[in-house]
């Protein structure tokens, strides 16, 4: 267990081979994101099998605004990460404690924000979404509880980024992992065996996570080696707060971009009835697990970039993204071989509707090329996002939504008029997202967005636009 712990731990991408240390990396974010997966899928038995169609409606119903009040949250993470990968490939020490340090302070600010304004405004916005008066109440309840834990809930996220952000993303999967195993448990118990409904499950989830960050929080005191943690670091410093909060506004807001662009499309989905829609969400599993591996080698190419931009090694940077690049679109190209021959039996084992299974094949033969282009588009975005610009990326996601997702998801059902329509919308703004990840990441500006400066005048005005 201490060899692994050894192999997997604070990995410095700033020397070795690129495609071993990048593959090094992906493999415990990948495993990561699979216990996630567990986590949501055993949730939903769970709450199916022992509270009712309805409690998975109510939960369903909360999670995309809950979302959309987590984003600016997530994207304050992304943005830290990308600091902590830069300052500790540029091995600047009282850089990287401050960036940490000031991290910690947003976080505790943002989240107690959240937590006195965000119940008053769950109601109204349920209600808005034409919430059915049937999960009203319920939904309403597991919302304001994960609101009220939201400080535990935002800590986990932010002190995980700020460790992989460090090499470290085996740290990361061992508290992701007793997070999600202790909320199954939990929520079982809750659930089954007391029987307190809808809401206790938003109750296990904030202590889970919870208990998960002040994991991380351990394991980052520990590492006195690379950084200081002490409260003259909790103090803002502009140079410091405002980066955190640019990237944070700037990554989060292409993350809402996309949610709303679901939100939006949704009624697309609804139009073609109950079996479209049940067919939609097998679809969505089995995307999810294809999308896995492919998140990890992005995420992992965003720590190696940042590393490396704040080491100056562009070099190697493009060097790795070469090698990622065919890793991704070789784990694709299986994945997509795999769901061609066994894309039927996939679907069959989510339910045995014969209709049903015919459907989610049709769409998953349309959706299969368009992971390859995802692929590579993931890797080159992570590179770029790594550097320190994350302006392009949110270009990127307006064009995507606005220009082809939306408008192409209409216009294709009007055209067609078969559900699977929306499919090819879905093909189209992958490509074009693939198309633009490459002329950016051709034009190379991306080289020039380091904010390791040589000064600190230079790292006052470091400018992420």
């Amino acid at each position: 267990m201490k060899q692994l712990i050894k192999t997997f731990s604070s990995i410095d991408m700033t020397i070795g081979t690129p495609w071993k240390k990048l593959l090094l990396f992906a493999v415990p974010l990948l495993i990561g994101n699979i216990f996630q997966q567990f986590y949501s899928i055993a949730d939903a038995i769970i709450l199916g099998q022992f509270v009712g169609d309805y409690a998975l409606a109510a939960v369903g119903s909360s999670m995309p605004i809950f979302s959309l009040i987590m984003v600016l949250l997530m994207g304050i993470s992304i943005g830290t990460g990308i600091m902590v990968s830069q300052y500790f490939g540029g091995k600047r020490r009282e850089d990287l404690s401050h960036t940490i340090g000031n991290c910690i302070t947003i976080t505790a600010i943002l989240s107690v924000s959240m937590m006195l304004i965000g119940p008053l405004a769950t109601r109204p916005l349920l209600i808005l979404l034409d919430t059915p008066s049937e999960i009203l109440n319920d939904s309403v309840a597991y919302m304001n509880i994960l609101l009220w834990g939201v400080l535990g809930l935002a800590y986990f996220n932010i002190l995980s980024g700020i460790l992989r952000g460090l090499g470290d993303a085996f740290s990361s999967l061992l508290y992701l992992a007793i997070a999600c195993l202790l909320n199954v448990v939990l929520n079982f118990l809750f659930i089954a065996v007391f029987g307190w409904g809808v809401a206790s499950v938003a109750v296990g989830t904030v202590i889970a996570q919870g208990i998960s960050s002040i994991l991380c929080l351990s394991r980052l005191m520990k590492m006195r080696e690379t950084f200081d943690m002490g409260w003259k670091y909790l103090p803002l410093k502009k140079q410091y707060s405002k980066q955190i909060l640019k990237l944070g506004v700037f990554t989060g807001a292409s993350q809402a971009i996309i949610a709303v662009a679901m939100i939006v499309v949704q009624p697309l989905v609804n139009s073609f009835g109950p079996l479209f829609i049940a067919t939609s969400v097998i679809v969505m599993r089995i995307d999810a697990l294809v999308m896995m591996p492919i998140f990890s080698f992005g995420n992992a190419m965003t720590v190696f970039a940042g590393q490396n931009m704040g080491a100056g090694k562009i070099d190697r940077i493009e060097q790795a993204t070469k090698q990622n690049v065919i890793m991704a679109m070789g784990t694709s190209i299986v994945l997509v071989i795999v769901i061609l021959v066994f894309g039927r039996f996939i679907a069959g084992a989510f339910t045995q509707t014969q209709e049903v299974i015919d459907l989610s094949q049709r769409m998953l033969r349309i959706l299969a090329p368009g992971f390859i282009a995802f692929s590579v588009a993931m890797v080159l975005w992570g590179t770029i996002r790594g550097s320190g610009d994350v302006v392009s990326p949110l270009w990127s996601s307006l064009v995507n939504t606005l220009v082809i997702r939306m408008p192409t998801a209409f216009l294709f059902v009007h055209l067609i008029g078969e559900p699977q329509a929306l499919m090819y919308s879905m093909v189209s703004a992958w490509t074009v997202n693939m198309i633009l990840s490459i002329i950016v990441y051709r034009i190379g500006k991306w080289r020039t967005k380091k904010l390791v400066r040589t000064s600190a005048a230079a790292e006052d005005e470091s400018d992420v636009e």
